[in-house]
């Protein structure tokens, strides 16, 4: 029987399209909730019913808890499963579905609140006999009470919120003089994330592995585990690639961590699915620690589901309606392996900053063993308003070795043009030889980047036949726009050739020249010799062409928006903007007055490097200044990241704190005025709470 009618989703993006479906499989009713951003998403279509929350920001949409609780009052929903992020750790949004008459699809009041205090948490889990990381965990301190604490921690040692989760304010320091403008930096992020800058202090274990356990229990007080997950492929304490089972426990191992996960949940009488967290050291696999304790569903849970067979989302809905659990801890049966990766709405050739645009052109892949949980479709706009994650693709394999092969070739076959992804990136670090081998720790991403070879990075430059692929693209359209729509280089004769200026990066250009010739057409990149050229769609794969380029073969997708051409290639993404001649012109005239040395090649405009929040402005308009000075502070998925002026001048800013910006839109100009910045003023008196 179906344990609730209707059921309202208080989340978006992926998790809600996946809870969605779980409901539909159980023909209960679904009831979504959007933002304005969010009035075309995917999860809105599929809902059985949906309801307009508010403006686009978290606070005015999915944070407001009198909102939410309304919108399930009006559409008659039964529960409420607030899927993860946003409220699905909040005690208050619980209190306020119970006094509604609404069952709140988590654990109760008691979980929530130890919890979700990380100091209360490992206090408590301590007392049960947990072994928790050695650090510093009291309540109400001060920034100089923890810079005293710190000499007994230890160094290197890990800063973390009290309150919230998912790596937002986590910083490592490595030693005591770095510690002051770090805990400024945790405590506003936290205060800005979740409404509390109370932070503790841990010893950082060196080569640490993050490891977690699924548990999940019923109101009769039954707890069993569903083995571990394996999430030490972190970028900025952020997971990228999860696994199930973990390569490094052995079963003796893998039965008592689930066994102190389980003895952590029944400390605090815990109902539903949750996940405990613990780090390993890579040179002692049989030890571990507790770090905290999700109360909620995990992003991850896919590989859990494909080695167990079960529903996390089914069984969390049966709990939340007095159900008791469907087996015992020894008919937990795990088979084979299944690994997932994040797609994110991020530029690896960029620094991994945040990307937005819209989706022109998408293909996401299929076949034996493979999962897609995703918000994608066609036209739907990627903003950064909310968290990049765009879709989770996972593989089951009957062994690690099948599983990885299977992921990377679902990686390969999947395709998402209009906005930057992390495809590639993910593609070459499953190819990585450590994690091939599964020696895997949360610092093996960052000593490995140098080495994976991205396209589009320093160091590694184009391939000429994807310049020469788009250049070949607008060749062909103007042709088909007509003689007198476009210039397609036709006269009498041979065609004149045709020259495209193709624009990389801001500060990098490409110029290809198509060239009509009695055997057919060549193409010169840069002013290199001609090699001939052709290009040709792919029968029945939509925006697929194949292009030859000297006798080279290579097939990739293509789409044109406006001036902007993007190219996408096993898992790769690049888009090249088309500069016209006004543009041309006015980057020449932009460095006619440039001289060679200091300053040379510096811009005027200050940009946003990805979509975010201004979190803080250091100086203010009207400030002389120089090169180099920290201008504002733009924070987008957990990670801050500082503006600084390229040039000399008078300085004018346009965004105030917790303003949203786009990625490149101007948020300063710095005005030359060569009489006056050899004199500049000393910045602006600093925010409260900023570093400088």
């Amino acid at each position: 029987m179906k344990p609730f009618e209707t059921v309202l989703v208080a989340n978006r993006g992926e998790i809600a399209c996946r809870i969605i479906r779980t409901l539909r499989a159980m023909g209960i009713r679904s009831v979504a909730v959007y933002s304005d951003a969010d009035r075309d998403a995917l999860h809105v279509s599929l809902a059985d019913a949906a309801v307009r929350l508010g403006p686009a920001t978290p606070r005015e949409s999915y944070l407001n808890i009198d909102a939410i609780v309304a919108a399930a009052a009006t559409t008659g929903a039964d529960a409420v499963h607030p899927g993860y992020g946003f409220l699905s750790e909040n005690e208050a949004f619980a209190r306020a579905c119970a006094a509604a008459g609404l069952v709140f699809v988590g654990p109760g009041l008691t979980a929530l609140a130890v919890m979700g205090d990380k100091i209360r948490g490992k206090n408590h889990v301590a007392e049960s006999g947990v072994p928790v990381i050695p650090g510093f965990s009291v309540p109400g301190q001060s920034d100089e009470q923890l810079v005293a604490a710190a000499a007994t921690v230890g160094y290197p040692l890990l800063i973390k919120p009290s309150a919230g989760g998912g790596g937002k304010g986590m910083l490592r320091v490595d030693a005591p003089g770095e510690l002051p403008d770090a805990l400024v930096t945790a405590r506003r992020v936290a205060q800005g994330a979740f409404g509390d800058d109370t932070l503790l202090l841990e010893r950082f274990i060196e080569r640490p592995r993050h490891i977690e356990v699924q548990v999940l229990a019923d109101a009769g007080g039954t707890v069993i585990h569903l083995g571990e997950r394996e999430c030490s492929l972190q970028r900025r304490h952020q997971k990228v690639i999860e696994e199930a089972p973990s390569p490094l426990l052995d079963p003796a191992t893998r039965a008592r961590i689930g066994e102190a996960a389980c003895q952590a949940a029944r400390s605090v009488g815990y109902t539903g699915a949750g996940t405990v967290e613990f780090l390993v050291s890579d040179a002692a696999p049989d030890e571990f620690f507790f770090m905290e304790m999700n109360t909620r569903l995990q992003v991850e849970h896919p590989v859990t589901e494909l080695v167990t067979g079960l529903d996390l989302v089914e069984w969390q809905l049966r709990i939340a309606a007095g159900e008791p659990l469907p087996l015992t801890q020894s008919e937990v049966v795990l088979t084979g392996h299944a690994i997932e990766a994040r797609v994110y709405a991020e530029n690896p050739a960029r620094g991994f900053l945040p990307g937005q645009g819209t989706v022109l052109s998408l293909s996401e892949p299929v076949g034996a063993g493979i999962r897609v949980d995703s918000s994608l479709r066609p036209g739907l706009p990627i903003s950064g308003v909310y968290d990049p994650m765009l879709a989770k693709v996972i593989a089951w394999g009957a062994d690690r070795a099948e599983a990885l092969a299977r992921l990377d070739q679902a990686l390969t076959d999947t395709v998402v043009l209009g906005v930057h992804t992390n495809v590639e990136f993910l593609r070459l670090l499953l190819r990585n030889p450590d994690v091939v081998a599964g020696r895997l720790d949360t610092g093996l991403i960052e000593r490995s980047l140098p080495g994976l070879g991205l396209r589009g990075t320093p160091g590694q430059p184009l391939p000429d036949y994807l310049p020469a692929a788009a250049a070949l693209f607008l060749h062909a359209r103007a042709a088909e726009l007509g003689l007198w729509a476009s210039s397609s280089g036709w006269r009498l004769g041979l065609d004149r050739p045709t020259r495209y200026s193709l624009r990389v990066s801001a500060t990098e250009t490409v110029d290809v020249t198509v060239l009509t010739g009695p055997t057919g057409l060549s193409v010169a990149i840069d002013d290199r010799m001609p090699v001939p050229a052709r290009l040709a769609p792919v029968t029945n794969r939509a925006h697929t062409f194949a292009c030859e380029l000297g006798g080279r073969l290579e097939v990739l997708q293509l789409v044109v928006d406006g001036p902007r051409l993007w190219l996408g290639q096993n898992g790769f993404t690049l888009d090249l903007v088309r500069r016209s001649r006004a543009g041309q012109l006015a980057d020449r005239l932009a460095g006619s007055g440039r001289t060679e040395g200091e300053g040379a090649g510096a811009r005027p405009e200050v940009r946003s490097p990805m979509p975010g929040t201004v979190v803080a402005v250091h100086l203010a308009t009207g400030d002389l200044i120089v090169a180099g000075q920290r201008i504002l502070t733009v924070e987008a998925m957990k990670m801050e990241h500082h503006l600084l002026a390229e040039t000399a001048g008078r300085l004018t800013v346009s965004v105030r704190p917790g303003d949203l910006v786009r990625l490149d839109q101007i948020v300063a100009t710095v005005a030359t005025e060569a009489t006056e910045a050899t004199t500049p003023c000393p910045p602006a008196t600093p925010v409260k709470g900023d570093p400088t």
